[in-house]
């Protein structure tokens, strides 16, 4: 199965930013099955049926034990930042379990997006479910950088992919499809989280950049 990237121009990710601020949304098919991000046996995101600290209902985000996520990320110390790097955790979470799970519906990526992450969650889930896939193997982010937007609303967060040792399964057969290590293996995210709106405490990703071949990372 091939690995590929999902770009966007810096002008469509600019005016889609600005957009994410104030709003929401969800739905669409953007096509590109292996830029998605797993998620981890040992999450630290409650389940559907505990609270975080604040009292917020958190969707499951749970996947196979055959799949790991591994998040070299430092702890920022500023409290908005820490926050909005923790549901980019959970949203890449949530993408595994809909994988997982085979629902291009499913409810936990819904809460941790909406806009144009949303539509990229669904069309992944989709491509995977397609093509009769599951995940399995450890899928590597590091090297974080967090930082608010200019005009101080939203928090922009970038890190590096290794999906070298990251697999698609054949749910069918069980068959594991490996891949050697090389440039594609290595990726460049962008999410850009949007802050709680109301008495809401969760951070939404609005919108994801994914660029392949990223040298930088390797």
């Amino acid at each position: 199965m091939a690995r590929r990237a999902l770009t966007t121009t810096a002008a469509a990710y600019a005016a889609t930013a600005a957009l994410l601020l104030t709003a929401c949304g969800g739905g669409a098919d953007d096509k590109s099955p292996d830029d998605i991000k797993g998620a981890d046996s040992g999450t630290k995101s409650p389940s559907a049926s505990t609270s975080d600290s604040a009292g917020v209902d958190r969707p499951d985000v749970s996947v196979p034990k055959d799949l790991k996520l591994v998040f070299d990320f430092a702890q920022p110390s500023d409290a908005k930042h820490a926050a909005a790097l923790a549901d980019a955790e959970n949203y890449i979470r949530a993408l595994k379990h809909g994988i997982a799970k085979q629902d291009p519906n499913d409810p936990a990526y819904r809460f941790y997006s909406g806009a144009q992450a949303a539509q990229y969650a669904k069309s992944q889930i989709e491509s995977w479910v397609k093509g009769g896939w599951t995940v399995t193997g450890t899928d590597k982010y590091y090297d974080e950088d967090v930082a608010t937007l200019s005009d101080g609303k939203g928090v922009l967060v970038s890190f590096c992919r290794n999906q070298a040792k990251f697999y698609g399964k054949e749910i069918k057969t069980g068959k594991v499809l490996r891949t050697e290590e090389s440039l594609d293996s290595y990726q460049t995210w962008k999410v850009l989280m949007v802050p709680p709106a109301g008495s809401s405490q969760v951070w939404k990703a609005g919108n994801v950049e994914v660029i392949g071949k990223a040298k930088e990372c390797r």
